[in-house]
């Protein structure tokens, strides 16, 4: 029950995420690794933006929807540990369950045949700059907005050979992005995929036909591929991607 509690974290929406899946296990891992707001961050294909719980109300809006809708931030809450809950072996019903974690966030899904992403926020009722991102530039109307660059998209690749299958993983540029599974007993460190492009790791492995599953490790989190839908639980209850060699 403690680790269940410890692994789920409680999103409290105060307004519309889009089409970004923001309850997945893959999503929520994510946050839990950010551990405070920062920059805005690449997360698969979406863009994440963070600012300070200490704001009750965060929005932001952005240059490719010329500014005309305000998108609000969601607020993260952690699941108190289950001991905390617990006073000389009583379940203390007036202590709340979930904490603050201090990050407010929204994430985008990357939009098309752009470059960069332009934006501007509304903090503590007032328009503003991203204070957390330091990138900025001059719009149009000779405001200062906040930019963020995206990654190019990952080349079309040719389908793998019979035998084999290829693992591909979205990250920020020059990190360690490794894969396990059944195949070498959830071994985290045997394989290691290549940065093909800005962003792009991928892996190719022969592999006997049939099913087999597996997740990615990134940032020290077992992650299951979030551009394969087919996902289940192993035996030892681990969140996992299930993939086919023919």
């Amino acid at each position: 029950m403690k680790a269940f509690k410890t692994a789920v974290l409680l999103i409290f929406i105060i307004g519309n995420i889009g089409a970004v899946d923001t309850d997945s296990h893959l999503f929520i891992d994510y946050l839990r690794a950010l551990g405070r707001p920062g920059a805005p961050q690449v997360f698969g294909n979406s863009v994440v933006f963070t600012a300070p719980s200490s704001f009750s109300r965060v929005g932001i809006a952005f240059a490719h929807e010329n500014y005309t809708r305000v998108h609000w931030f969601s607020h993260l809450l952690v699941p108190r540990d289950v001991a905390d809950l617990y006073v000389d072996g009583r379940l203390q019903r007036d202590i709340d369950e979930n904490i603050d974690s201090g990050i407010l966030f929204y994430a985008i899904e990357m939009p098309e045949n752009l470059t960069h992403i332009d934006y501007r926020l509304v903090m503590g009722g007032l328009w503003t700059t991203d204070p957390l991102n330091p990138v900025t530039v001059t719009g149009p109307s000779g405001v200062t907005i906040s930019r963020v660059s995206l990654p190019p998209l990952p080349r079309r690749e040719p389908s793998p050979a019979p035998g084999t299958y290829r693992f591909s993983f979205n990250a920020p540029p020059g990190e360690s992005v490794t894969v396990g599974g059944d195949f070498n007993n959830w071994d985290p460190f045997m394989y290691q995929l290549r940065e093909t492009s800005a962003g792009h790791y991928t892996l190719t492995l022969r592999m006997p036909p049939g099913t087999f599953q597996y997740v990615f490790y990134h940032r020290g989190l077992a992650i299951p591929n979030p551009a394969n839908p087919n996902q289940a639980y192993s035996r030892d209850g681990r969140h996992v991607s299930v993939g086919v060699v023919n």
